[in-house]
């Protein structure tokens, strides 16, 4: 290995290989990041300033927005640079901190998506002790542990990547840093890696996946169970924008990572990485807002103008 030259930078392919597309795919990430700033930036606001806003759904709501904007924020310049540039290059040190953030910030939405299943189970199947169960203390501690956790798990695999040798080709076939393709350009062994993948794969995709679908699978038993029609409707309305955006999202994940580093594919892998860092942010805020007639009256306090 000595005699190897390391990598000091990569070059991300992006879409460089449908340069007749340049144009169209900057505007569009470009109006996406846009919304997905605004629109999680709006309902953090309006969950900070509203009293009425201070039940543990919504403080989970704020901890998801907060998320999607350190993703967005982590990939989007960088891919909108290597839109408007013929030839988009990332420094050793910036493609690591990338790939932390976005490690980071990716995982934290899958297990704050499972600690939110658990709230509207909580909310649904025991209503008479909700606010014991969902303590403020428990809250705090559940988004920290899901921060945390995340954190020390992100830090083991970019740990991992820094010990591995780059020696070239250094064109990582993406448009932002990520475990697969490095992986697939190191000169080194890459066996503790790809095991770590697969318990990543196996805790925050499987597991969090299952403990989800249980939440929801009691909390329909009691909506089912319930006499009044009103009342299956109001119970439901609790949570389906959650059940929309779990969906959305563990689709795009599902697609492009929970399978061996051997058979990644790099068009499916770009395509699942517009859903969950672009798509999947954006969206997210619509369809809590939307479907939500709280957030919406308290983003019409904040700003009397649009409350026409």
């Amino acid at each position: 290995m000595s005699n190897q030259t390391q990598v000091t930078e990569f070059i991300l392919q992006g879409f460089s290989e449908h340069p007749e597309y340049r144009l169209l795919l900057f505007g569009c990430f470009l109006s996406l990041f846009s919304v997905a700033l605004t629109g999680n930036v709006l309902i953090i606001l309006a969950i900070t300033f509203n009293l009425g806003l201070h039940t543990p759904m919504y403080f989970f709501l704020f901890n998801l927005a907060t998320m999607d904007i350190i993703c967005t924020s982590t990939i989007m310049p960088k891919a909108l640079e290597g839109l408007v540039s013929e030839e988009s290059s990332i420094s050793y040190g910036g493609c690591m901190t990338q790939l932390y953030f976005l490690t980071w910030s990716a995982s934290s939405e899958l297990l704050l998506l499972t600690v939110m299943a658990y709230d509207r189970y909580a909310a649904i199947c025991h209503s008479l002790r909700y606010s014991t169960i969902m303590s403020k203390a428990f809250c705090s501690m559940l988004a920290a542990g899901v921060w945390g956790l995340c954190a020390f798990n992100t830090a083991i695999h970019t740990g991992l990547m820094l010990l591995l040798n780059f020696c070239g080709p250094n064109v990582i076939t993406h448009f932002f840093c990520e475990v697969p393709p490095l992986l697939l350009l190191s000169c080194s062994s890459t066996y503790v890696n790809s095991v770590m993948i697969v318990l990543a794969d196996a805790f925050y995709g499987i597991l969090n996946f299952l403990m989800t679908i249980v939440s929801y699978g009691f909390i329909i038993s009691s909506i089912l169970k319930m006499r009044t029609k009103e009342g299956k409707k109001k119970a439901f309305s609790t949570c389906s924008s959650h059940l929309i955006v779990v969906c959305m999202y563990y689709t795009a994940v599902f697609y492009a990572y929970i399978s061996p580093v051997s058979s990644y594919s790099v068009e499916k892998s770009k395509l699942a990485g517009v859903l969950y860092t672009m798509l999947s942010p954006t969206l997210n805020p619509l369809i809590y807002t939307l479907r939500n007639k709280e957030v919406k009256a308290a983003l019409r306090k904040i700003f009397p103008f649009c409350r026409n």
